[in-house]
């Protein structure tokens, strides 16, 4: 049946995949506000306001929400990123009005009691303590913060001990205020839903909400690149390097998921191959992009023993350079399947579609059909691909992160003469 959309007077839009053979509903309300929509003295205030979605309303306290959802068998969570924040549940079909009610009570009523607030304060403080003693979590935050110095789009979504303490019920009252508003919100359901019925749920409990932001708009990225490392007594290292990626709007977002696939996305990936399989210098490699609104970030990662790490950076930069050259249409081929064939998978899980529609709506205003998607990878070229591999690792400034075991790991100033075009030679790296 396709996607539905309707739009309510005050500006909300209203989205469903009807899925006549499954008998759950995926359903949520998704905001344009993410941990890069915070001012500098509320870093982190996102993410908290997410974990006191369903610590009370005017109508419900914390166990009520739990417990009304739970007797019917549902699911209900909530989830904070760069740019966006969302509230979902999963339930049978004819619990639908009463999971829309529970959600849409959250988005209007939150009470955000000053006691359930210090709890969980203390939740979100154990949470950035274990992501501190995780060193592929840090890494992460550490390959960000560098890529985007100095900018609300390069810090952590959990915040910081001393902004997180600092925030009171006011706070959240108020940055929700200002963030959240119909015309920055979309409502979406997939799985065995009736699109009408849907609407009349939601206008009841949203149709009335306020249309309009009083928030700025988040200052444009400026990727810059640099150089982190940490040294910590473990006994792997955890390495990535990246570079300016591209924005989900611009032409060369699908070539650049083509190419992470074709260099490190499955056991056939070059660097898979090169790197784990042929080489044995880590037991982890992979290639990513990610995409925001206005520039995304390609990277990739590895984890590897100390005895290893000198060997392994030449080696992944002489991949790169090689993808600047020469991409063959079977890599080409294998990549366009491997995507196509992620996003038809996708579309079996009604609470996958539903995000996947929620997103497009937010990003584009429209949901992208599976035809228009396949129809972009089928016009990329080994040719494209190539010349973006120049474009986005050659010549460029890097971002180089790692932790761990890190004293023999390529100098920054070697990484980035490593990725002249002056080395791109038929005489590759010394390894």
């Amino acid at each position: 049946m396709g996607v539905e959309i309707s739009r309510l007077s005050n500006g909300l839009t209203i989205a469903t995949e009807t899925m006549p053979h499954v008998e759950s509903v995926a359903l949520g309300v998704w905001v344009k506000a993410g941990s890069r929509n915070e001012a500098k003295n509320q870093h982190g205030i996102a993410h908290l306001l997410e974990h006191m979605a369903f610590k009370g309303t005017e109508n419900r306290s914390a166990w009520k929400i739990a417990a009304d959802i739970e007797d019917v068998g549902g699911e209900i969570n909530a989830a904070t990123s760069v740019e966006t924040t969302s509230y979902y549940a999963r339930v049978l079909r004819d619990d639908m009005p009463l999971a829309i009610d529970i959600l849409t009570d959250i988005m209007t009523s939150s009470k955000f009691d000053a006691d359930e607030l210090e709890r969980e304060k203390n939740v979100v403080m154990q949470e950035i303590g274990a992501a501190h003693d995780t060193p592929d979590d840090v890494v992460f935050d550490r390959f960000t913060e560098a890529a985007f110095q100095e900018q609300t789009i390069g810090r952590t979504i959990l915040g910081t001990p001393e902004t997180v303490q600092s925030f009171s019920s006011a706070d959240l009252r108020g940055y929700m205020d200002e963030q959240y508003s119909a015309e920055r919100m979309v409502v979406v359901a997939a799985g065995g839903v009736r699109h009408d019925e849907f609407v009349r749920e939601v206008e009841k409990r949203l149709g009335s909400f306020r249309s309009k932001s009083t928030a700025p708009e988040p200052d444009l990225s400026q990727y810059v690149g640099g150089d982190f490392r940490e040294q910590r007594d473990l006994m792997d290292a955890q390495v990535v390097i990246g570079f300016e990626g591209r924005a989900y709007h611009v032409r060369d977002f699908y070539a650049s998921q083509l190419l992470a696939m074709i260099l490190g996305g499955g056991m056939s990936s070059r660097l898979f191959q090169e790197v784990r399989e042929k080489r044995g210098l880590c037991y982890s490699v992979y290639a990513f992009h990610w995409g925001f609104s206005d520039t995304g970030i390609f990277g990739i990662h590895a984890a590897t023993g100390r005895n290893h790490l000198k060997k392994l950076v030449p080696v992944i930069l002489n991949e790169l350079h090689e993808a600047a050259r020469n991409i063959s249409q079977e890599e080409l081929n294998r990549a366009r399947a491997q995507y196509r064939a992620s996003l038809l998978m996708s579309h079996e899980s009604a609470a996958s579609r539903a995000g996947q529609i929620a997103r497009q709506m937010l990003l584009y205003g429209h949901a992208v059909s599976t035809e228009e998607l396949v129809e972009r990878l089928s016009k990329i070229t080994t040719e494209r691909l190539t010349d973006l591999a120049g474009r986005l690792f050659l010549d460029t400034t890097p971002t180089v992160a790692a932790v761990g075991p890190v004293g023999s790991l390529m100098k920054f100033a070697d990484v980035r003469q490593g990725l002249t075009t002056a080395t791109a030679s038929p005489r590759k790296i010394a390894v």
